[in-house]
């Protein structure tokens, strides 16, 4: 059986700061607009594997998340598959639970608030300290094409380790 960490995460034009300069006693000015582009990036993390399956999408609505259970078959296509997600409500919507027994997934649930379990959560935070802070991309097409290359490229075992799932402490037997 196939284990996937499923999550999803918000990736904004406008940086998220983690440095900066300014004079001392003095507030540093960070000019911003009033609109700050989104995308939606879903994720998942074969747990055995580090495998990858990333997909931007404008929203994070049921339709979104059904399109990445799409996609985890496709790429599993003869595979037992069991996916460890939260309870989102585009998690929860009837019919994403229908495609998700339509398509043959066992559906894990975390516990409510509780994102320090799930791998996926722990690789956006790496992907966006690497990538997203501190800096500020031309669009945000431009931005999610670097995070999910950055992510794309890293080894196996690199993306396992980043995600946690390598600990001493992990939580779950593999």
């Amino acid at each position: 059986m196939v284990v996937l960490a499923e999550d999803e995460t918000d990736i904004r034009l406008f940086p998220p700061l983690r440095a900066g300069w300014a004079e001392r006693g003095k507030p540093a000015p960070v000019p911003i607009s009033g609109a700050n582009a989104k995308r939606v990036l879903f994720g998942t993390i074969n747990l055995a594997t580090g495998h990858r399956l990333l997909l931007p999408r404008k929203r994070q609505r049921g339709e979104d998340f059904r399109a990445l259970l799409q996609l985890a078959r496709e790429r599993y296509a003869s595979w037992d598959l069991a996916m460890l997600l939260d309870e989102d409500t585009s998690h929860t919507a009837a019919a994403s639970v229908r495609l998700a027994e339509a398509l043959r997934f066992e559906l894990l649930w975390l516990p409510k608030r509780s994102p320090h379990l799930n791998p996926m959560d722990h690789l956006w935070r790496h992907g966006k300290e690497v990538i997203s802070a501190n800096w500020q991309y031309g669009s945000i097409d431009a931005h999610v094409a670097t995070f999910v290359g950055y992510l794309d490229n890293l080894s196996g075992t690199k993306a396992l380790r980043k995600a946690g799932v390598l600990s001493d402490d992990f939580w779950m037997n593999i």
